[in-house]
């Protein structure tokens, strides 16, 4: 008995002694991870017409430029009438800079650089809209194409998505233009007007007319993340995320073939069967959540920043990242940024009750980590399905991620502390995109890719994107402005 109580006791000796180690381990892993936070001054903030400006962006939210990949000839007159618009109102930067039209309706404008070495920077939006969801009209608080300015805020469809960005780019060009700036080196404004629905005929032309120039951008700088309020766990301060890196998109098409009838006397195996089987497996038997790459390199910048558990959790990823990954699947917003996801989203089988169906096919989009590819994922589909009798094909459209920026490159540091001079009280991280943008369609032409647009949104706000009451404050769309000022005159003064 004596022997065993000894042995109970050094047991219990060891067990201290280790988690005494593991906690040490962890607190000292926490608390020598320090800021990595750059040190700069704010700049004083430059006079912008507000309400001016308000006014120009309103009057773009009328112009219904409703992309439509089936239809791309849809919305041609509404971008006729924002182009016409544009012209009229930026007429300094029209005098400084070249203006092409591009597949029919984008617009790529080259302001002239004076040094020719130096390579030029390109910063990217795009004038179409997605179109509001129908029988949604009579919940907006404002009508969507009014352009209403109300309550210190700009309304409609593409305040934020993503005519904000557009014409905060003209607004900080139009400013400078007037001030007689030149840039040193050359920038590219270029504005795809299909973006919401690929980019192929948009921004996709505009990079092959830039190849075929022999152009080579030191960046790009398009849509993307924001700086969220209140977003993220843990973190006291706002949090302006830089996307380096950007999910691929691929959409599977999954067909079943079974043997066509009457209802009254079925198969084994029918198509919709069959199929339905097939999907319920790929949403059971989903691709693995991972942090690595760029929200690794996120969660390891924002460690320091945060508060509490989460500063402990983030800055041990070893130990607590089966927790966090949990954590992460309980919500379909957290997920996406670890995973690469599984949608379904279209079925079509069958025209009548009483006859079996021959074919059955579904769509299933996949939106890719970086690392997966096109191929990797219809090598696990065509694994979990395990069935000869469905096929699986790619839609033309298809894309792998594109190439991550390096956070040590003089261009990510220059956008780094642009961020931090305009909006002092943020703090800055690289992230990942998990929607698609134009960006990629750059990736042949350029050396840095960032997604990043200047726009404070809290958790609320972010319900309004592609969604009902899309809305844009009037202060923070000035300084949307002062941020683009600032970017050209330390990128290209």
């Amino acid at each position: 008995m004596r022997r065993l109580l000894r042995w109970i006791r050094n047991l219990v000796a060891i067990a201290v002694l280790a988690v005494a180690a593991l906690a040490g381990v962890v607190a000292y892993n926490t608390l020598r991870h320090g800021s990595r936070q750059i040190d700069v001054a704010a700049v004083p903030p430059i006079a912008i017409d507000e309400q001016g400006a308000a006014q120009r962006l309103s009057q773009s939210i009328r112009f219904q430029t409703i992309s439509n990949f089936l239809n791309p000839e849809q919305d041609a007159e509404a971008l006729r009438g924002l182009r016409a618009h544009i012209e009229a109102s930026f007429p300094a930067f029209h005098a400084a800079a070249k203006r092409e039209i591009v597949g029919g309706h984008s617009l790529l404008y080259t302001w002239e650089g004076s040094d020719p070495q130096a390579r030029p920077i390109a910063l990217l939006a795009h004038q179409d809209v997605v179109p509001i969801a129908p029988k949604t009209e009579a919940d907006w608080q404002q009508p969507p194409f009014s352009g209403a300015i109300e309550g210190g805020y700009v309304w409609g469809r593409g305040s934020w998505d993503d005519k904000g960005n557009l014409y905060a780019m003209l607004e900080a060009a139009e400013l400078m233009a007037k001030q007689g700036f030149r840039p040193k080196r050359t920038i590219y404004f270029a504005f795809g007007h299909d973006e919401e629905v690929s980019g192929l005929r948009g921004a996709g032309k505009i990079a092959e007319l830039l190849a075929s120039r022999n152009v080579r951008l030191e960046f790009v700088l398009d849509e993307g993340l924001l700086i969220t309020d209140g977003v993220l766990k843990g973190l006291d301060k706002p949090a302006a995320l830089i996307g380096v890196s950007e999910k691929g998109y691929a959409t599977l098409v999954l067909t079943a073939r079974g043997t066509p009838g009457h209802s009254s006397m079925p198969p084994r195996d029918t198509a919709i069967g069959m199929l339905a089987a097939a999907l319920t497996h790929l949403e059971d038997n989903r691709l693995p959540m991972r942090i690595r790459g760029s929200v690794a390199e996120m969660f390891d910048t924002l460690a320091p920043e945060m508060s509490g558990f989460s500063r402990v959790a983030l800055s041990n990823l070893w130990l607590f990242r089966p927790l966090l990954l949990r954590e992460f699947a309980k919500s379909g917003t957290t997920a996406a940024m670890v995973q690469t996801t599984t949608a379904l989203t279209v079925f079509n089988a069958g025209d009548k009750d009483n006859v079996l169906p021959g074919v059955a096919e579904a769509s299933v989009n996949f939106r890719l980590l970086p690392g997966d590819t096109q191929a990797s994922v219809t090598d696990h589909v065509r694994s979990v399905v395990a069935n000869d009798k469905i096929a699986v094909q790619g839609f033309e459209g298809n894309f792998d991620p594109p190439p991550v920026t390096g956070t040590s490159s003089a261009s990510y540091q220059a956008l780094n502390r642009t961020i931090r001079e305009v909006f002092p009280d943020v703090i800055v991280a690289p992230g990942l995109m998990i929607a698609a943008t134009d960006s990629r369609h750059y990736a042949q032409v350029a050396d840095n890719i960032f997604r990043f647009s200047p726009v404070r949104a809290t958790s609320e706000d972010l319900k309004r994107f592609h969604g009902t009451n899309e809305r844009i404050s009037i202060k923070n769309y000035a300084d949307m402005i002062r941020f683009y000022v600032r970017l050209m005159q330390s990128t290209a003064g």
